[in-house]
C-alpha cells in the first residue's frame, strides 16, 4: 500500500456519524442503504425531510432538505424567479425545484476528499444551513405557489426581522 492509498482510507463511514446525530436528537430516521439516511425534523412552519447521501465517486457528503409542497406548472416561472432571488442571498447551499414532480428542495454538499472524516460541527453546520434556510423562506414559497404573489412581494413579506415577542 502506497502513502497516497493509506492517506485516503476513511476510518468510519460518513453516514454513520449522521445516524449518531439523529439518534442523539431522537429524530425519526431510516437508513435505507449504507450510503443514505433519511431524517424527519419538525420545524416551526412544517416538517422537513432531510436526506444525507455519501457520494463515493466525488467523496462528498450531500444533504437535501425538502418539505411538503408541489409547485403547479402555472406557478413554476414565478417560483423560479423566487429561487433566483433567494439563492443569490444564500452563503451555503441552494434551493431548486425538481421538474419531475415540482417539489422544492434545499441542497448542499461538502467535499471530504482524500479520506477526510466528517465531524459533528460539519454535520451541525449542514443541518443548520438547510433547516434555517427552509424555515426562513418557507412562507415565501407558500405566498408564490398558493397566494399568487410575485417573487418580490413574497420575499418582501418574509425578509423583515421582528424585535421582541408579542
Amino acid at each position: 500500500m502506497g502513502i497516497s492509498e493509506s492517506l485516503m482510507e476513511r476510518g468510519s463511514h460518513p453516514v454513520d456519524a449522521i445516524e449518531q446525530v439523529a439518534d442523539f436528537n431522537k429524530w425519526s430516521f431510516e437508513r435505507s442503504a449504507d450510503d443514505e439516511i433519511a431524517i424527519l425534523v419538525q420545524g416551526i412552519w412544517t416538517d422537513y425531510s432531510v436526506s444525507f447521501s455519501w457520494m463515493e465517486d466525488f467523496e462528498a457528503l450531500h444533504i437535501a432538505c425538502g418539505f411538503d409542497m408541489r409547485v403547479p406548472k402555472k406557478r413554476l416561472v414565478e417560483t423560479m424567479r423566487l429561487l433566483s432571488q433567494i439563492n443569490e442571498q444564500l452563503l451555503f447551499g441552494h434551493f431548486e425545484v425538481w421538474p419531475q414532480d415540482g417539489s422544492v428542495l434545499f441542497r448542499q454538499a461538502i467535499p471530504l476528499s482524500g479520506g477526510a472524516e466528517v465531524n459533528e460541527a460539519q454535520i451541525e453546520c449542514l443541518l443548520q444551513a438547510a433547516l434555517s434556510s427552509c424555515e426562513r423562506y418557507y412562507q415565501a414559497f407558500q405566498f408564490v405557489v398558493w397566494a399568487g404573489k410575485s417573487a418580490t412581494e413574497a420575499l418582501d413579506s418574509v425578509l423583515f426581522d421582528t424585535v421582541g415577542e408579542a
